[in-house]
């Protein structure tokens, strides 16, 4: 079971290390693009686990109103010099500190793989609160459900934990909330020093 304040402390201690060793491969970033060419060019976007802002705040911010939320205020620290002019906020996904339909959409990268197992419905429950109606969710997956730790992710000495809930399991949590999926991609990514994985990314939009 995943335990958030340990996801927290992790980023927190190995935040200069993982911005290092993030690889800023073209395939995400051209998923990116595509997402938001179905935006209005004065669209509000939430990054949800912006991490230190690149590359997905740093592209939203060229032409959307972007605001990055992360539980790690390391992280944040890093997004704040990466992206000067972003508003940025400290929170947990679960309970987003957003009104109700304050975005035109949201995207979810590599985030949702450190919410307990319990709790990722209640996130996505969360990112449709928090858009619009029509509004849209761009989000990232495992193939399968698994769930781990490492006590020295990175060579850092730091522990991280995951819960992936796979890629079935966040078809149905997005229907439950009233997600469509329009579009999906699969992506080979990675962290230079390895940890090698293949992901879906989901593009969906608000119907309920």
């Amino acid at each position: 079971m995943v335990d958030k304040d340990a996801v927290r402390r992790g980023y927190d201690e190995l935040a200069e290390a993982y911005a290092a060793d993030r690889n800023e491969d073209g395939r995400r970033r051209e998923v990116l693009s595509r997402f938001l060419q179905g935006l209005p060019g004065s669209a509000r976007v939430l990054d949800a686990g912006c991490g230190q802002g690149t590359p997905v705040l740093r592209d939203l911010h060229a032409s959307e109103t972007a605001v990055g939320m992360d539980i790690s205020r390391s992280q944040l620290e890093l997004a704040a010099d990466a992206v000067p002019d972003a508003a940025l906020a400290q929170g947990d996904m679960a309970r987003l500190p957003f009104r109700n339909g304050s975005f035109d959409a949201v995207t979810a990268y590599h985030s949702l793989i450190h919410v307990p197992r319990e709790q990722h419905q209640a996130v996505v429950d969360e990112f449709a609160r928090v858009l619009r109606n029509g509004g849209r969710l761009l989000c990232s997956e495992g193939p399968e459900e698994w769930s781990g730790a490492n006590p020295d992710w990175l060579d850092t000495g730091v522990e991280m934990q995951w819960h992936i809930a796979g890629v079935e399991a966040t078809r149905e949590h997005l229907r439950n909330a009233g997600f469509v999926v329009e579009r999906e991609w699969g992506v080979d990514d990675s962290l230079n020093a390895g940890d090698d994985a293949r992901w879906t990314f989901l593009s969906t939009r608000l119907e309920g």
